[in-house]
């Protein structure tokens, strides 16, 4: 049994190693995907044969806010060299939390052989492990893309005033500042984004780190993850749950957690997320 298989993880498939992915450089059924916050670290250094997947330029829409369409996506996915049988390894900085983010628009078009390698570019890092700066290049494939399916795991704002309204749950994954209203975007960031501050009534404030081991950002077993969300908070795999952030990327690593490591039924990240709700007249926050 792998260390990741002794988590204890409802699936703990959609997790590989980096031990797994130093032995699939060379599979030509695998396409590791590197994305990150700042487009600079790519270029500066990367996992042979990755390619790059910018949460900005290849995952949105450039005229308005919201996700590429099923020509964009098969657009993309031809590029990058994948057909729907290839297994996508999804890494990055930030402890993931772009990796989770492109994985989760992966799933929107119902690519659902995907994996996130545990630890993202720290762990990798932290092995002593090699980057390069060489950008492969792949044959473009053919690659036919279902139409975008948002209605599983991704909510709406209309949607989340009445999950607030009924008072299902939410979870709020921003830092304890961004919750409490004192800053409008996470510590050590420029605090702008939104008129007001605070958070979605009702809202539990469970900060996405938390999920996640600091040393490396691999993540915690499925002991420790049920101690934070269900004996702490209150939550139960069976409970119809939307999670939050600011733009979205820090609630798809929270959305990854419960939906794949806890094996929670009915996950939505809202990604008009605190950018959307705290500038969106006639909405209801808390302090």
């Amino acid at each position: 049994m792998s260390a990741i298989e002794s988590r204890g993880y409802s699936q703990p498939d959609v997790l590989v190693s980096s031990d797994w992915v130093a032995a699939h450089l060379d599979d030509p059924n695998v396409r590791l995907v590197e994305s990150n916050e700042d487009p600079l670290v790519y270029p500066s250094g990367h996992i042979a044969g990755a390619v790059e997947v910018d949460w900005t330029r290849d995952l949105n829409d450039q005229l308005r806010r919201d996700y590429l369409d099923k020509d964009g996506f098969e657009a993309l996915a031809r590029r990058i060299g994948i057909t729907s049988e290839t297994t996508v390894v999804f890494y990055g900085d930030k402890n993931n939390w772009w990796a989770c983010y492109a994985f989760w628009v992966f799933q929107l078009f119902g690519h659902d052989n995907a994996k996130v390698m545990d630890g993202g570019r720290l762990k990798w890092h932290r092995e002593g492990r090699d980057f390069v700066r060489d950008q492969p290049s792949y044959a473009a494939t053919t690659y036919k893309a279902p139409a975008r399916d948002d209605s599983s795991i991704r909510a709406f704002r209309d949607q989340v005033l009445v999950h607030a309204e009924k008072q299902l749950p939410l979870v709020d994954v921003r830092s304890p500042e961004e919750y409490s209203g004192e800053r409008l975007h996470m510590p050590d960031f420029p605090n702008e984004g939104a008129l007001r501050g605070g958070h979605i009534p009702g809202a539990k404030s469970v900060p996405w780190a938390r999920a996640i081991n600091p040393e490396d950002g691999s993540f915690l077993s499925a002991s420790e993850l049920r101690a934070i969300y269900q004996d702490e908070q209150g939550l139960d795999p069976s409970d119809n749950v939307v999670a939050y952030c600011r733009i979205g990327e820090r609630s798809s690593h929270t959305w990854f957690v419960l939906t794949y490591l806890l094996g929670f039924e009915n996950v939505r990240n809202y990604d008009g997320s605190w950018t959307e709700w705290g500038n969106l007249v006639g909405a209801p926050i808390e302090k």
